[in-house]
């Protein structure tokens, strides 16, 4: 894999987790997939679909499930399934090993942040299983914002945690919101391409 890193100095680096650090982002489909079968639903989950909602949180996912496929189910408790069901998965995850080392080396001379839509129990888990949590000593989850991305407030809550300036952070992420998210923040950013599942 090639990460494109833009010229320049940075003074902190952002990094969002799913996709990004860990190659979690087939477990979480097939989560997905299974609790929604669990409830009921007769067909797959369409991948597009769940690959276009990247950083959004799981409830309003669910949520966008329902209207997408014309179905009712309680967002909370399907959520709640989905992620009991993921965190079963969670040793299986690969790291991204590009995305890995390269925060290990930036971590030697500057201060890193994990910045994601995930709820903050499965960030940590996640990290801790992985063996990432040393790496990250400051960590931003859903629970620490109003607005999850495409807003900005994940991201400027994780520079303001580093000390840093906004515009003097990098950002590296997997998915477009959270892509729209660092610009929003007047980051600049490093798109981490999809691993083939």
């Amino acid at each position: 894999m090639h990460l494109e890193i833009p010229s320049g100095e940075f003074a902190g680096y952002i990094f969002d987790l799913d996709g990004t650090l860990v190659d979690t982002m087939p477990l979480h489909y097939t989560a997905w997939r299974d609790t929604l079968r669990e409830f009921g639903l007769k067909q797959d989950l369409d991948e597009d679909l769940f690959y276009s909602l990247g950083g959004v949180p799981a409830v309003k996912v669910a949520d966008i499930f329902n209207q997408h496929y014309g179905t009712s189910f309680e967002p909370l408790r399907l959520r709640e399934v989905k992620e009991e069901r993921f965190v079963r998965l969670l040793p299986d995850a690969p790291l991204i090993e590009p995305v890995v080392a390269f925060a290990r080396q930036m971590a030697k001379t500057h201060p890193v942040s994990v910045a994601s839509g995930g709820p903050r129990d499965l960030v940590t888990d996640t990290l801790e299983k992985r063996g990432l949590a040393p790496l990250f000593p400051v960590v931003v989850s859903a629970n620490d914002v109003e607005h999850g991305k495409p807003a900005p407030d994940t991201f400027l809550l994780a520079a303001e945690k580093m000390g840093v300036a906004a515009e003097d952070c990098l950002v590296f992420e997997d998915a477009e919101l959270g892509l729209e998210a660092a610009e929003a923040a007047g980051m600049k950013w490093v798109r981490v391409p999809r691993q083939s599942s």
